[in-house]
């Protein structure tokens, strides 16, 4: 009995606060966001870390965990420091270009505040789900130079990278910049994180050059169940990356998850069917690399179609991205590591532009920004592509060259031989 006229006085001075943050906020959303938050960290750690460390050979086992774990430190560090700010913050004017300072260190952020763009759920909330897309951008890049770049290398051109490639891009499609200004769409980060990962993966792997051996020496995975294991985390967290960035738990989250799925599966079907007619055989690593195909590809779209357009980019997304592999390890012999650009630069390209066509209401879309029909729409789409692609592949060159200015990007022929966890790390992944 005590305790009601203290609730009562406790909502009168709640109803007499002018403009009190906290009564806007949605209990309902800020528990999905705050899943979908631990969902798309657990897709880097461990999912990520475990799919990349058995596509290695076992003397790089714990290189490539070395990598993922310490961008995920790395990264979190620098979003707080200033890198969120300049993402989703106000720039004045340089707005369609890049945010300002004015949150740096999280400056004035108190558990009620809330981003406009969202103010559903805190703004804590909303800074900590991007800051997983934050950590795992970057670490998808770490694949195409597996087992042989330098890891202070790797860690100062992974946080120069985040800051001048990744933020950026960020702000254009998310924070308010410029192609937001063209009603752009990019659910979950097509271009933001695929297509930006991808291109930088293609043109770390051209900077560095092939492994020792590659393409004459086979080079194949260590640890398949544990590449499968970091799979299907992967496949369960990327329902916090899809469904949660529709920050609700509401009908685009639900449709962006079953979308989600569906192209998945669409994705391993139509790549081990691609590998079964080509090769006699399908394989494990075919099925998984579909799965993440189809996964990468829908992640643009997931919030703007329905299911029949979701089971299309899937199918599509496991045919294009096998054939990119082929292209780019056997014909043109870049030693992409773990297949990057080929997954994830591809696939991200095709479902931004695939947005354009399957989020249309005549398709079973949600229908386009201002009654578009679908050509001015993949229009639009395109112009995203091919800025983020140019933005990438040109920044991603210079910070490179930078880097390697002051410190060498690639461990000495020897250390490759002996692999980079005993060389760098003084460590070893199995003691049999």
């Amino acid at each position: 009995m005590l305790q009601r006229p203290a609730r009562a006085i406790s909502l009168l001075i709640a109803a007499l606060l002018p403009s009190a943050a906290f009564a806007e906020i949605d209990r309902g959303d800020t528990a999905w966001v705050l899943t979908s938050t631990a969902l798309v960290l657990f897709m880097t750690l461990p999912g990520l870390a475990l799919f990349y460390a058995g596509l290695v050979r076992s003397r790089n086992v714990l290189s490539v965990l070395m990598q993922c774990f310490a961008i995920a430190a790395a990264v979190s560090v620098l979003w707080v420091a200033g890198a969120y700010s300049l993402a989703f913050g106000d720039g004045g004017g340089a707005q369609a270009f890049i945010g300002g300072l004015e949150q740096a260190f999280l400056k004035g952020m108190t558990a009620d505040a809330v981003y406009a763009a969202y103010p559903n759920v805190p703004e804590t909330v909303f800074l900590m789900f991007q800051m997983t897309f934050a950590i795992i951008t970057p670490a998808l890049v770490v694949g195409a130079f597996a087992e042989r770049m330098r890891f202070g290398a790797m860690l100062l051109f992974s946080l120069l990278w985040l800051l001048l490639v990744y933020v950026p891009v960020a702000h254009w499609v998310w924070g308010g910049g410029w192609l937001a200004g063209m009603k752009f769409l990019d659910f979950a980060g097509g271009s933001v994180v695929h297509i930006n990962a991808g291109v930088a993966a293609l043109v770390a792997a051209l900077v560095l050059g092939n492994r020792r051996g590659f393409p004459q020496q086979p080079m194949p995975p260590h640890n398949l169940p544990t590449t499968v294991a970091g799979a299907g985390m992967l496949w369960v967290g990327w329902f916090g990356f899809n469904a949660g960035s529709a920050v609700a738990a509401n009908g685009a989250a639900g449709m962006a998850m079953l979308a989600t799925h569906t192209a998945a599966a669409a994705g391993c079907i139509a790549w081990m069917a691609q590998e079964w007619l080509k090769f006699g055989k399908p394989s494990v690593l075919g099925l998984v690399t579909g799965m993440v195909a189809g996964l990468g590809t829908i992640t643009p779209a997931s919030g703007f179609v329905g299911p029949s357009g979701a089971l299309v980019i899937g199918l599509l997304a496991g045919t294009v991205c096998f054939w990119a592999t082929q292209i780019v390890k056997r014909r043109l012999q870049i030693d992409d590591s773990l297949d990057v650009f080929p997954v994830h630069g591809v696939g991200g390209a095709l479902g931004t532009i695939l947005t354009g066509v399957f989020g249309a209401a005549v398709l079973g879309g949600v229908g386009h920004p201002d009654g578009r029909g679908i050509a001015e729409q993949v229009g639009v789409q395109v112009v995203g592509v091919i800025a983020t692609l140019i933005w990438s592949a040109a920044l991603t060159w210079a910070i490179l060259k930078v880097v390697g200015a002051l410190t060498p990007l690639r461990v000495t022929p020897e250390e490759e031989t002996e692999g980079l966890d005993i060389a760098l790390h003084e460590e070893r992944g199995y003691n049999l």
